[in-house]
């Protein structure tokens, strides 16, 4: 305003506008200088974080802002991506909880002027179930003996690299194994054995470790071990069979192979390899150690020399099967062995004798009626079986068909009867064979005599060997028995008569005894005298007449004799 000096004063007023320049005063300030996020870690690249927002008082080009890290963290500018302009924080690298839980991040807000101000950015990182359980093993034994109840089989760890619910962790293995767990200082685990585990029954386990987290969804890891079982020596060999039952042929070659015994370990390498050996047999008196060996390795039974079926048909012995583990566990099985006969003894022929002395002859009545008995070829045969089955055959004979041998017993008899024609001598060959294969035989030579009677003197055949003792004693021993049962019959029959003589003479009667004369005929008409009767003739001692009267029969003979003494 501008006033005159008059009077009155006049005054003139003029509108200034003043315009004041801005000059760079004032640092931008953030709207708060601490910001709190989360984040997930499993969160995409390009996911925003957060916004920082600052202001500048001041204007135009003063107040214009540009955000920036406050430091050149290398692990931040990697992680993190920031937008200078609107202060955007962006991911531009994978998170992961378990190496980086947070992350504070101070940022700067500042002018054209270089005034700035800072505020912090703290990120959480939030954790989710992303990583499964590790498993790491400490110690594993394997192979483990089959008798160790309780035993430390393996030792490990677990964890987890997520946190809370999500790096819980619960440990477990199958249930169809004889193993158990037992949790032992933290995070660390033992495999041990239940019981006593049988190596015959399953030589190795194989073995899951299953180690899951409680997050969601739940994460697993599997760990798989095979533990396998060694062997102690707890069984004992075991034979096949109880016992063996083996033939073998007499007269076999020495060392020839009768039979095998195999016996069988359960336990594994040394412990089942089985040595065989023959035992002290029960019968004292059998030289088993002559008879039979056997082969230490296999269990192959040799006879040492030829056997005979005659001297010995059959024998028992044990035998043992001990195995190399420690201690040394065996077991025995019974052994028979049978012989089987061969057709390897000829017959022999125990009657006639051939004994180099004169032949024994054979007397025969000429009266003899067809299957009138010779004699009896005896013979034996040390064999068995068909191989002792005998048989006879007439093999040669000075009249053929006028003798024959009975096939089955031997027994040389009269195929006919015989007449004045026939030979006083006859020679016959009696063949007698067994039934083995090849059959063996023997043959007996017989000497026939035919005599009108036994009180002919015999006259030895011309072919006859010269006697030797034995034969002599024979002949003399024969013809004194015949001799003494000749007396004898002529003896009875003298007491006989004069018996009859004097019963005669006393009755006077005449009562003869003994058979009628040959020139009698049976009054039956039949023409013979089939059997033979003793008659008794008694006549009147006055008596003209020429007849008389029979009387059959010796059982009416005291009534006889009554009657006689009536005449």
């Amino acid at each position: 305003m501008a006033v005159d000096g008059g009077a009155p004063p006049r005054t003139g007023t003029a509108l200034v506008l003043v315009e004041i320049l801005d000059i760079n005063d004032n640092a931008p300030e953030f709207v708060q200088p601490l910001y709190q996020v989360q984040i997930s870690e499993n969160s995409p690249l390009e996911s925003l974080v957060a916004i920082v927002s600052a202001r500048d008082l001041d204007m135009g080009i003063n107040g214009e802002i540009f955000y920036s890290f406050f430091y050149g963290d290398e692990e931040i500018s990697k992680t993190f991506a920031l937008n200078e302009r609107t202060g955007e924080i962006k991911i531009i690298r994978k998170l992961d909880f378990e190496k980086i839980v947070a992350y504070e991040v101070d940022i700067k807000a500042s002018d054209r002027a270089g005034l700035s101000g800072k505020c912090t950015v703290k990120i959480q990182v939030v954790d989710i179930n992303d990583n499964a359980p590790e498993l790491t093993m400490a110690s594993f034994r394997s192979p483990i003996p089959e008798n160790s109840p309780e035993t430390t089989v393996a030792l490990f760890s677990i964890q987890d690299r997520d946190s809370g619910e999500n790096g819980r962790i619960l440990c477990s293995i199958q249930n169809d194994v004889p193993f158990i767990l037992k949790p032992s200082v933290e995070n660390f685990y033992r495999l041990l054995t239940e019981g006593p585990l049988d190596r015959e029954i399953r030589a190795e386990y194989n073995i899951t470790i299953t180690a899951t987290d409680l997050g969601t969804p739940r994460l697993k890891t599997e760990h798989s071990i095979t533990v396998r079982i060694s062997d102690v020596n707890d069984n004992a060999p075991a034979f096949t069979q109880t016992s063996y039952t083996l033939f073998v042929r007499e007269n076999n070659s020495p060392a020839l192979h009768i039979g095998s015994v195999s016996a069988t370990d359960r336990d594994s390498g040394t412990n089942a390899q089985v040595t065989y050996s023959l035992l002290p047999p029960q019968d004292t008196h059998l030289p088993l150690a002559s008879l039979v060996s056997i082969n230490a390795d296999n269990g192959h039974l040799f006879a040492l020399r030829s056997l005979d079926y005659e001297a010995l048909q059959a024998f028992e012995f044990r035998v043992g099967a001990t195995d190399r583990g420690s201690p040394a566990l065996s077991s025995e099985a019974l052994v028979r062995v049978l012989v089987l006969d061969a057709n390897d003894n000829s017959p022999f022929v125990l009657y006639p004798l051939h004994n180099g002395s004169a032949p024994c002859t054979e007397l025969v009545p000429r009266a003899a009626e067809p299957g009138y008995l010779v004699t009896k070829v005896v013979a034996v045969d040390g064999d068995s079986g068909q191989n002792a089955w005998l048989s006879f055959q007439l093999l040669k004979a000075t009249e053929p068909g006028l003798f024959g041998v009975w096939a089955h017993n031997g027994e040389v008899r009269t195929a006919r009867l015989l007449s004045e024609r026939d030979a006083a001598k006859h020679r016959l060959v009696v063949l007698v064979k067994d039934n083995g294969e090849p059959p063996r035989s023997a043959t007996a030579t017989l000497h026939v005599l035919l005599v009108d009677g036994f009180s002919q003197p015999y006259l030895p055949l011309p072919e006859a060997a010269p006697a030797d003792s034995l034969t002599v004693y024979l002949v003399v021993a024969l013809a004194s028995v015949s001799s003494l049962f000749l007396f004898s019959v002529l003896l009875f029959v003298a007491v006989r008569l004069c018996r009859r003589s004097r019963a005669a003479s006393v009755g006077r009667c005449s009562v003869p005894e003994g058979p009628f004369p040959g020139h009698l005929v049976d009054v039956s008409g039949t023409g013979t005298l089939s059997q033979s009767y003793q008659y008794e003739v008694c006549l009147s001692g006055g008596s003209g007449t020429n007849e008389f009267k029979f009387l059959n029969g010796r059982r009416d003979f005291y009534s006889r004799r009554r009657i006689c003494q009536n005449f």
